[in-house]
């Protein structure tokens, strides 16, 4: 099916845009027309062009003024920014185990690269006139996971805070700043973890994937999302046709958020 929306002439950057949500999304503005430039950690993958990818770590100030002096070099200003990099690695066993390096790495990698980067990058776009900024957050920012994700779900509740905020300043000048809210999104890495799961308790994947969606409450649809639909509801809060929406969150979880 072809592409509904059109990013021709648009410039974008995607956070964490080389795997799961954040590759689903790069491809998506791709197909629009948007030239995309995406960033992460990890060397660039096969087949990502090579102008439009910059390895680096967004959980350091270098690593971010690296991404930002990269979008002015290469595509002379950003239109559209989607920041998609998050995640937690911390052990399980609650707030105990979380000490002051758990609980800046948490922040670190979720909260303050979108504050550096809207910092670096918002003035070009405020001087144009126009732009948005998609933050991706997370469920957990309301439903927070205690054994293994506390300082994570923290972060994200900051990140929704600062979002929300931002809106306000910048909408009035043009800028539009809004929310995606993802619950389990079945990437790649939680097809792993769901391997990984099935094999240490000997079931099948199946049992194993409905075990955690268990954990989380349910998930009424009986699926987790598809990295796709993700990316499908950034590309229409980022374009023309929500023009009017700013400052809202847009939760995406398959109904497992049991309240308002």
């Amino acid at each position: 099916m072809q592409p509904a929306l059109d990013f021709a002439d648009h410039r974008a950057l995607v956070t964490g845009g080389t795997k799961g949500i954040g590759e689903a999304v790069a491809r998506r503005l791709r197909d629009a027309g948007a030239s995309v430039l995406t960033t992460a950690r990890a060397p660039r993958p096969e087949g990502e062009p090579d102008d439009l990818f910059v390895a680096a770590d967004l959980s350091t100030p270098e690593g971010c003024e690296a991404v930002a002096q990269a979008v002015r070099d290469r595509l002379g200003g950003v239109d559209i920014i989607v920041h998609v990099l998050g995640g937690s690695s911390a052990p399980a066993g609650g707030f105990a185990v979380l000490d002051d390096d758990e609980w800046r790495r948490a922040l670190d990698t979720n909260l303050m690269p979108a504050v550096r980067l809207d910092r670096a990058l918002l003035p070009g776009m405020l001087a144009q006139g126009e732009g948005v900024i998609v933050h991706i957050t997370s469920i957990q920012s309301r439903l927070p996971l205690p054994e293994a994700t506390i300082a994570y779900a923290a972060a994200k509740a900051g990140l929704a805070n600062y979002s929300k905020a931002l809106s306000k300043e910048v909408g009035p000048k043009g800028v539009r700043v809004v929310r995606v809210s993802p619950g389990w999104v079945e990437t790649e890495a939680a097809v792993g973890l769901v391997t990984e799961l099935a094999s240490k308790a000997g079931v099948d994947y199946a049992a194993a994937r409905q075990g955690l969606m268990d954990s989380l409450g349910g998930i009424p649809i009986g699926r987790p999302a598809k990295p796709q639909e993700v990316a499908e509801l950034v590309a229409f809060r980022a374009s023309p046709l929500a023009a009017a929406i700013t400052g809202a969150e847009y939760v995406i979880d398959g109904g497992t958020t049991p309240t308002v």
